[in-house]
């Protein structure tokens, strides 16, 4: 008989952590347990993206505690929608495809797609992951693309910040993937789990990142100004938007 869907084990893809060696009920215990480090964003993430955000780091650790098929699906789907509601609401206008006239044409087109992802995702999910990571590189391009027009030190150390970690991530992300042989002979499969709180340390640069790429383009009034948590000099801070009126372009 088949495995219902909701069996623990039904899914395509089985990361590279030893199942249920620290619980009866957690399948891969330190994936699902860190996978907390998301909900540290909502701290610090816009009310627009706040639900989706937390669907996200609720489905990935119901995936990892069951490793079931529809823990798999939800959890690349969430992130899926998360990724659609960013460009929905921050894609900025200058890159909109000449047939979008308004940001209402640009979220009926992302609706659209997203929708055709969704049902594309049923394929052959074991390449869904893949897939999501590659939008990472058209995240990339863009960031470039805004950095070019701005001289502002303070944003190029915030993107290079946040390429930093997000280079560190996937290179986790890769070895728990195509390595797992090797880790698990030293004993030391946790990569996966390094790729979440890796990559929740680059959303922690790139979110004010794009706001302020935002605030550039839909509040031409004021000028915002990128700002550290607690203070320019640490290694690690908690980097914050000031607006300031008269706006001076980047």
């Amino acid at each position: 008989t088949m495995p219902s869907i909701f069996s623990y084990q039904s899914a395509e893809v089985d990361w590279c952590e030893g199942n249920f060696e620290h619980s009866t009920v957690i399948a891969e215990y330190y994936n699902t347990v860190n996978r907390t480090t998301l909900f540290s964003l909502l701290l610090l993430t816009p009310l627009n993206f706040l639900l989706s955000l937390l669907l996200a780091g609720i489905f990935s650790m119901y995936f990892h505690m069951t490793l079931s098929y529809v823990g798999q699906l939800l959890d690349e789907l969430s992130i899926l929608w998360t990724l659609a509601v960013a460009y929905s609401f921050w894609y900025p206008r200058v890159y909109f495809p000449r047939c979008i006239k308004s940001r209402k044409h640009f979220f009926w087109l992302s609706g659209v797609t997203t929708v055709i992802s969704t049902l594309m995702s049923f394929i052959k999910p074991a390449l869904n992951a893949y897939v999501l990571n590659c939008i990472a590189f058209h995240l990339l391009y863009l960031t470039w693309c805004e950095l070019k027009k701005c001289n502002d030190k303070r944003v190029h150390r915030m993107a290079a910040a946040m390429v930093v970690w997000w280079v560190l991530a996937i290179s986790s992300w890769i070895s728990d993937r195509w390595l797992c042989g090797l880790w698990q002979a030293i004993n030391f499969p946790y990569f996966h789990s390094f790729w979440h709180v890796l990559i929740a340390m680059s959303l922690l640069y790139c979110c004010p990142l794009v706001i302020y790429f935002d605030v550039n383009y839909e509040m031409p009034s004021f000028k915002p100004k990128l700002g550290y948590w607690p203070s320019d000099s640490w290694p690690v801070v908690v980097p914050y938007i000031v607006l300031e009126e008269s706006h001076k372009q980047c």
